[in-house]
C-alpha cells in the first residue's frame, strides 16, 4: 500500500513538471519572432463576432449625405461620416478618410447598419481601436450632370481629382464643422480597389498631412508597372514615388491583396517594390484565398482600424 502511494506521488510530480514545462514553452512560443507573422495571417480570418451587431454594444451615429462645396469639382459633393459612440463636440478626434471602389459610392462602406459601422463599434467596445471620426468620401469629383455616359477612362480622370479635393475641400470642411485633432499623426486615409490606389496617391502626395495610409488591393495607375500596357491605366499619377523626408514618411503604410485577385495582385507587388526603392516603409501582405471583393475589404478594415492612431 505504501509503495502504491509513493508511486502515485511520483506520477503526480511528473505531471506537474510536464504542465509547467508546457506553460513555459507556450510563453516562449508567444515571444518567438515568427509569432507576429502568424498573427497577421490569422487576422484575415477574424472571428465573425466582429461583423455581427450585438444589442448591448453602442455603434455610433452615421450622418449621411453631408453636403459641401468642392472647388475642385466646381460643384456640390457629399460624404457620410461615422461619429463614435458617446461623441462630444467638446472632445477632439483623429480622422480616417475612406474611399470606395470604381463605380462605387460613399454608402458602399458607410451607412446606417453598414459593416464598417458594426465592425468599428465592436472593435471599440473590445478596446481594440481608438476613438475616431470616419469620413466616407465620394471619389467622383466633377459636375454631377456629366457623370452619366462617361467611359471608364473618363471616370478614372474624375476619380483622380479626389487627390486634390480631399486635401483642399473635404478636410477644411470637416475641420470647420467637426472637432478634429490636427496633425498628420491624427489623420489617415484608406481605400479599396480604385480607392486603394487613390489613397496611396493622397497619402504620398500630401505626406505632410496624412500619417496613416491603407491601400487594399489597389488598382493600377499610381506609378508605372509592367502591366496594363496600351490602356488608360498607363497614365499614372507619379512617374515614381518621391523621396520623402524622414518627417514625411508614413507612421504606418498598410498595403494588402488576396492571392486570387486577378486585378491587383501583380500590381501590388510592383507597388511594394517601388515603395521599397523610394525608401518608403510599408507593411505589404499577400493573403491566401481572397478575391477582389467585400469579404476581403472587411478583413482589411479589421486590421487597419486596430493599427491607426
Amino acid at each position: 500500500m505504501k509503495q502504491k502511494l509513493v508511486a502515485w506521488l511520483c506520477l503526480a510530480a511528473l505531471c506537474c513538471a510536464w504542465l509547467c514545462g508546457c506553460q513555459s514553452n507556450q510563453e516562449n512560443s508567444d515571444a518567438a519572432p515568427g509569432a507576429a507573422a502568424a498573427e497577421r495571417e490569422n487576422d484575415y480570418h477574424e472571428d465573425i463576432y466582429f461583423h455581427q451587431k450585438h444589442f448591448w454594444i453602442p455603434y455610433g451615429e452615421v450622418v449621411e449625405n453631408v453636403q459641401y462645396y468642392s472647388r475642385t469639382a466646381g460643384a456640390n459633393k457629399h460624404f457620410n461620416i461615422l461619429l463614435p459612440p458617446h461623441y462630444k463636440q467638446s472632445k477632439r478626434y483623429p480622422v480616417l478618410y475612406v474611399l470606395h471602389g470604381f463605380y462605387g459610392e460613399p454608402e458602399d462602406h458607410l451607412h446606417r447598419y453598414s459593416y464598417l459601422q458594426v465592425l468599428y463599434g465592436n472593435l471599440l467596445h473590445k478596446k481594440m481601436a481608438q476613438e475616431m471620426l470616419i469620413v466616407s468620401v465620394d471619389m467622383y469629383t466633377d459636375k454631377p450632370e456629366l457623370k452619366a455616359g462617361k467611359t471608364q477612362e473618363q471616370m478614372r480622370l474624375s476619380y483622380d481629382k479626389v487627390i486634390e479635393d480631399i486635401r483642399l475641400d473635404v478636410m477644411p470642411f470637416v475641420e470647420q464643422h467637426y472637432p478634429v485633432k490636427s496633425g498628420r499623426e491624427n489623420t489617415a486615409v484608406a481605400g479599396v480597389s480604385e480607392g486603394g490606389a487613390e489613397a496611396l496617391c493622397i497619402g504620398i502626395k500630401w505626406a505632410d498631412s496624412f500619417g496613416y495610409i491603407g491601400a487594399f488591393a489597389p488598382n493600377p495607375g499610381v506609378v508605372p508597372t509592367p502591366y496594363y500596357h496600351g490602356t488608360y491605366w498607363e497614365n499614372t499619377v507619379f512617374e515614381a514615388f518621391p523621396k520623402l523626408k524622414e518627417s514625411e514618411k508614413p507612421c504606418y503604410l498598410y498595403m494588402t491583396v488576396g492571392s486570387k485577385d486577378t486585378t491587383s495582385y501583380l500590381v501590388t507587388k510592383a507597388y511594394e517594390k517601388a515603395l521599397d526603392e523610394s525608401g518608403i516603409p510599408n507593411q505589404t501582405d499577400y493573403v491566401k484565398g481572397f478575391e477582389h471583393g467585400m469579404e476581403f475589404w472587411k478583413a482589411c478594415f479589421y486590421n487597419f482600424l486596430r493599427k491607426v492612431f
